[in-house]
């Protein structure tokens, strides 16, 4: 995988916390945005670990370069800012995951795990803050739901409402039945049946829509 910081200290202490983990190989390292796309393009790793505020290039302008044109490589965004217009920002630029600095190391380890396998992840402090905004903003009880998962079949459905919690294809085939081929097919449907970018924000429309209930 690739991280990417502008602070060589912060690079070190990433790049130590996922040493500790024998699945996760680090093949490059980046102090700026446009660095950071140029080594996803050397490297194609399968995950790049990347802070929002770098120079040249920001790290939200990387991941939608990374998105658009190296997409076998998933973004994940690590940053000290937990402000929504930034997990909103970063989560419309394409990447599929946002964790704080601040969060515990192991949710570090998760994360890049998840995405790595197919999935989206939000640290627990985010998704908090999305799912409140969904509470405040989103639609009233009865209203036409914003994305229109009426046209998803019941299977369809049933992936989504797994994505939604952030489940990979993989996971989702183990509970389902069903095997990761079919489950990757649901999903390419239902990102273009709901007119949406890629995993969390097809999560995001599973949260909207009702299909997953936050635990009280």
């Amino acid at each position: 995988m690739l991280v990417a910081d502008d602070e060589a200290m912060v690079r070190a202490g990433v790049c130590a916390i996922l040493a500790r983990d024998p699945a996760i190989e680090v093949v490059a390292e980046a102090a700026d945005g446009l660095a950071a796309v140029e080594a996803v393009r050397e490297h194609r790793p399968a995950v790049a670990l990347v802070d929002i505020r770098m120079p040249r290039m920001d790290g939200i302008a990387a991941a939608a370069r990374i998105y658009r044109e190296l997409p076998d490589t998933a973004t994940v965004m690590l940053t000290t800012f937990g402000e929504d217009d930034f997990i909103a920002r970063a989560l419309r630029s394409g990447a599929s995951g946002f964790l704080l600095k601040a969060d515990d190391p192991r949710e570090l380890l998760a994360g890049v795990h998840a995405v790595a396998a197919g999935g989206a992840y939000l640290s627990p402090r985010v998704a908090a803050r999305v799912i409140s905004g969904l509470r405040t903003h989103g639609m009233p009880v009865g209203a036409a739901p914003h994305h229109p998962v009426n046209t998803l079949t019941e299977r369809e459905h049933s992936v989504l409402s797994l994505l939604g919690v952030g489940l990979s294809n993989a996971e989702i085939a183990t509970r389902l039945h069903l095997v990761e081929g079919t489950v990757k097919a649901h999903v390419s449907a239902i990102l273009g049946k709901l007119g949406v970018r890629n995993r969390v924000e097809a999560a995001l429309a599973a949260w909207e829509s009702g299909l997953v209930s936050p635990v009280r």
